[in-house]
């Protein structure tokens, strides 16, 4: 019984948000930022390298 009455009640929460966004634009921003972060830490490391 417990578990029908949890079941209404997401269904209830689904129906008020509607559908999920997408988060396409999330994952590329987060893709941008780990790519400029690795290309930021390879030239320090590059650099580092070349003075030593």
């Amino acid at each position: 019984m417990a578990k029908s009455a949890s079941d209404k009640t997401n269904k209830d929460r689904a129906g008020e948000h509607g559908s999920e966004p997408s988060l396409k634009g999330t994952f590329a921003a987060v893709m941008l930022l780990g790519a400029f972060l690795l290309v930021s830490w390879l030239g320090v490391f590059v650099l580092y390298m070349a003075r030593n």
